[in-house]
């Protein structure tokens, strides 16, 4: 590492506002940081939140999205096999081989994409290149369906970037998750590379691995299933697990438990606003469930589509989310309520998540504006 520094700290001078490559400035300034801590101290006043700064936070959230990455990979591949029928004949290694190389082409375009546009932006305003896309970036592919293709991603990321962050002013200032936004895009613009029975299973065969499957094949997810009145062929501990068809990280409630760990263990996650999702979807379900309007068993509500999924990892944002402690509870509530209420009014649209959590960002100032105004009522009273 030490070789590293002293690279960096050689070529550096290069980029200062005399050098040669003084118009990449943002860019070498955005690798140095995300390599190293900064060692500059502010000049004037300034207000500590924390000690960990946003691309340690940044990667923590990636981190505890692997485990939710490498099962969709290998979930990837064992659909494939299981629809072709020679999933009996495939190896551990064949089944996660072929569903990393399905699954990494969408990270790069992600990514490509993505951080092209978060580089130049910030060349041409003149600012440093903000860290808020590496979280992003990895989450926009895995709560898409696989059969998705490349260019649509690549067009819901850009429009993630520039409509729903920068235009906002960036990293901290969005008022939508942008990779809520990418999936709102996608999904309202091409709604049939978005839902149906045949954009879940991986067709084609790739140097050699996996099968290549008829046009004809469809396959619906259990969500979908109930949401048309068919009874799941899947049990229980496939919809623990994930093995089931669905959006590429959002099938195993196990490897999102596993990141939901990782996440409250360093601090990042309000437990607040994860606990308070299923709370709500809980009750909501339950609710259903006695009125005989749903045959879902409520605890069903959490194993199928993105709600689990939606609950660790985009309703604890802490750009969109709610920021005081009590706005938390209601903001998580009404996002698992309203999710369950998405899924067993509208037949035709069984998965609610993605919806609440939009609907919860738009609410979520209005939120902290009354939980800060009782506050300061409180205080105002407790003065006199």
């Amino acid at each position: 590492m030490s070789a590293l520094r002293n690279y960096l700290n050689k070529v550096k001078p290069h980029f200062e506002p005399d050098g040669k490559l003084h118009a990449f400035r943002s860019v070498f300034d955005g690798f140095e940081t995300f390599l190293y801590v900064p060692n500059t101290t502010a000049r004037t006043g300034v207000n500590i939140h924390d000690a960990i700064d946003s691309k340690r936070i940044m990667s923590m959230v990636v981190i505890a999205l692997l485990p939710a990455l490498l099962f969709g990979m290998y979930n990837v591949g064992y659909q494939n096999y299981l629809a072709a029928g020679t999933l009996a004949t495939a190896s551990f290694l064949e089944i996660f081989v072929y569903g990393a190389l399905v699954v990494l082409p969408k990270i790069l375009v992600s990514y490509i994409v993505g951080l092209g546009i978060e580089f130049a932006w910030a060349q041409w305003k003149g600012e440093e290149i903000q860290e808020g896309y590496l979280v992003s970036g990895i989450l926009i592919p895995l709560i898409i369906p696989v059969g998705c293709p490349l260019w649509m991603l690549a067009l819901a990321c850009a429009f993630a970037v520039i409509f729903c962050k920068e235009i906002f002013g960036g990293t901290g200032m969005n008022l939508f998750n942008p990779a809520i936004s990418a999936r709102m895009f996608l999904f309202f613009a091409y709604p049939s590379k978005m839902t149906g029975d045949q954009v879940w299973i991986a067709r084609d065969s790739i140097f050699g691995l996996g099968n290549t499957l008829p046009d004809t094949f469809t396959a619906a997810t259990p969500l979908g299933q109930i949401g048309q009145g068919v009874t799941p062929d899947a049990s229980l501990l496939d919809m623990a697990l994930g093995f089931i068809p669905g959006s590429i990280g959002e099938t195993s409630v196990v490897a999102i438990a596993i990141g939901a760990v990782i996440l409250l263990w360093a601090g990042i996650a309000s437990w607040r606003t994860m606990v308070s999702v299923f709370v709500g979807g809980g009750l909501m379900a339950l609710l259903f469930q006695s009125l005989g309007m749903t045959q879902m068993m409520w605890y069903e509500q959490f194993l199928l589509g993105g709600f689990a999924f939606g609950a660790v990892f985009m309703a604890t944002d802490p750009v969109t989310s709610c920021r005081t402690e009590g706005g938390k509870y209601i903001y998580g509530f009404l996002i698992g309520a309203m999710a369950v209420i998405i899924r067993v009014m509208n037949a035709g649209y069984p998965e609610g998540m993605m919806l609440a959590i939009f609907f919860g960002n738009m609410i979520a100032p209005t939120i902290d504006h009354f939980i800060v105004e009782r506050n300061v009522s409180k205080r105002m009273k407790r003065a006199k």
